[in-house]
């Protein structure tokens, strides 16, 4: 992707474009012509399963308001218990928190590229996949990566267990 290419971006996907190029990462964002707001929007626009939507949820750590990035896969459900138990206590971040602290809004927040760095965690449930899509800054915006790509990216963030047990 060029500059010229990258100028025509919104905002916060420039912002994404520019960072995996630097990383060297393989696929730039794509703009996708519907909103991919939720997992289940998002994996059913690319045709791929809901679990493979690597979605970015912000808490707000409530000793020192930084931001916590739980990356997840799509098909599960963040447990709040086991992110506290990592990161120390957290609570709900409203839009205008994410805004602040990430650059992005919601549904659109990407794992990378945000304006302050947050603590990030990576869950262990996307590595069920050879290939995942995350928001790329904006609510039409995505990139491909392997789950794997998710450390170097967002520079060694650990992988955990941060979801809650499925049910069988």
């Amino acid at each position: 992707m060029c500059g010229a290419e990258l100028k025509s971006l919104p905002d916060g996907v420039q912002r994404v474009a520019a960072l995996l190029q630097d990383k060297g990462h393989p696929h730039a964002p794509q703009m996708l012509g519907e909103s991919c707001r939720t997992a289940q929007q998002a994996a059913d626009t690319l045709g791929v399963a809901v679990g493979q939507i690597a979605k970015s949820i912000i808490f707000r750590r409530k000793a020192d308001n930084v931001a916590v990035l739980v990356i997840a896969s799509g098909d599960r459900r963040v447990d709040e218990k086991k992110v506290d138990a990592l990161v120390g206590k957290t609570g709900r971040a409203d839009a205008d928190f994410v805004r602040a602290s990430t650059g992005f809004a919601i549904g659109g927040v990407s794992p990378v590229g945000h304006l302050n760095k947050p603590v990030t965690l990576i869950d262990r449930e996307l590595f069920r996949f050879e290939e995942v899509w995350a928001a790329a800054g904006h609510p039409h915006g995505v990139f491909r990566l392997r789950p794997q790509d998710l450390a170097g990216l967002t520079e060694g963030a650990p992988v955990a267990d941060v979801v809650q047990d499925v049910v069988a």
